[in-house]
């Protein structure tokens, strides 16, 4: 009789669930530091590879050299974005004397409706404003020391997150290599596909989002613009930019250029503006986001949502940014790993279409094995490492 070993109990693989939860939120909640910009990293890293893989092979360019152009070419890019909105929220100089006229007006409206409707003097709202302005002023000083000690933290940040990039592209095969010995020889080509479809998948993903946001930009501009809006560029670009975060960064969006233009054109145009960032939003979410960014790789919505707070919460603004991107890649693992795959099921949406096979061409460009060329052997490169 073949002896069967006995499976756990309900109640100890939920656990073991719970705990292994617990540990993995509190070693990135530990490892903030590292782990946040390591991810960012990886992301550009995989979005870069392409370029980098072109320069090794077609122009015959060191690995170290491709790397570096690679990453250059990422900070050039970066760096044209924040010059086109610095240039745009420059001008809006010329109209704070507007701004600070539409203000007090507007406060002044506000006071006169409290004080007919609360009974409350405007000599004793006065006195409450200058009471809560004393205070702020107060604290002037170390608000102003928290503002610098964030932007040299976010400085730092993006050093950190370009020198990590540099030695994921220039040591891609080495780390393809490791993640293959680890595990045992059965489990090689699975590790392949998931290696292979991440990169995939997920430079897919970036390209998709980089995309979207060209056009929601544009379209917003285009639509500001015809309506007359003055700073339709910077409103679009303001859009296109935080449309990147799900829900959330639409909102922020819209709370941002309704503010914009309250402060140049007036309470009149407000409800125009923020209409048509929502329905534009609306569209970009119905067609475009479908067409564009969806992938074989689905998360369905309640996921998005939950997975954009629980970011939120662990790693602040920077876990919005990573929270759809993680939850891909962890799909795609759960996804080709047996226990795991109701899992993976409960991430993707009901659409979900069935995996492809391992893709061949990814993989020797990730820098791993063909599979069908490996032989007995799981280490080394299809070509020699430069």
């Amino acid at each position: 009789m073949a002896y069967t070993k006995p499976s756990a109990p309900f109640y100890t693989k939920l656990a073991m669930v719970l705990i292994s939860l617990i540990a993995l939120f509190y070693i990135a909640i530990l490892g903030r530091t590292i782990l946040a910009p390591l991810i960012f990293g990886l992301l550009f890293a995989m979005l870069l590879l392409p370029l980098a893989h072109f320069l090794e092979v077609r122009l015959r360019l060191p690995r170290s050299l491709s790397s570096i152009l690679s990453v250059l070419s990422l900070l050039v890019a970066i760096n044209l974005i924040l010059y086109m909105v610095g240039a745009q929220i420059s001008t809006l100089t010329e109209d704070w004397p507007q701004f600070k006229q539409q203000v007090l007006s507007s406060l002044n409206d506000l006071q006169h409706w409290i004080s007919t409707k609360f009974h409350i003097r405007i000599k004793q709202q006065n006195a409450y404003l200058d009471t809560a302005t004393s205070k702020l002023l107060a604290t002037g000083s170390s608000v102003l020391g928290t503002a610098v000690l964030s932007i040299s933290s976010m400085v730092l940040f993006m050093v950190f997150v370009m020198f990590d990039t540099f030695f994921l592209l220039y040591y891609r095969r080495l780390i393809v290599r490791f993640l293959v010995a680890v595990f045992k020889e059965e489990n090689a080509l699975t590790v392949y596909d998931i290696i292979a479809h991440i990169q995939s998948r997920i430079r897919q993903y970036i390209f998709g989002l980089v995309l979207e946001m060209i056009i929601v930009a544009a379209a917003t501009f285009l639509a500001l613009w015809i309506l007359g809006v003055k700073y339709a560029l910077l409103l679009g670009l303001i859009t296109g930019l935080f449309n990147v975060v799900p829900y959330i960064g639409i909102i922020t969006a819209m709370i941002l250029s309704a503010l914009v233009t309250f402060a140049t054109a007036g309470a009149a145009k407000v409800l125009i503006v923020a209409g048509t960032i929502v329905g534009i939003h609306l569209i970009d979410a119905n067609v475009l986001l479908p067409i564009i960014v969806g992938s074989k790789v689905r998360i369905n919505a309640l996921i998005t949502v939950l997975g954009v707070i629980v970011g939120e919460s662990v790693w602040g603004i920077t876990g919005t940014f990573l929270a759809i991107p993680v939850i891909a890649m962890t799909k795609i693992i759960f996804d080709r790993i047996g226990p795991l795959k109701p899992w993976g099921m409960l991430l993707g949406d009901e659409k979900d279409e069935e995996q492809p096979a391992p893709l061949k061409e990814e993989i020797k460009e990730a820098g791993g094995v063909n599979p069908d060329e490996r032989g007995s052997s799981t280490a080394g490169p299809p070509e020699k490492d430069q």
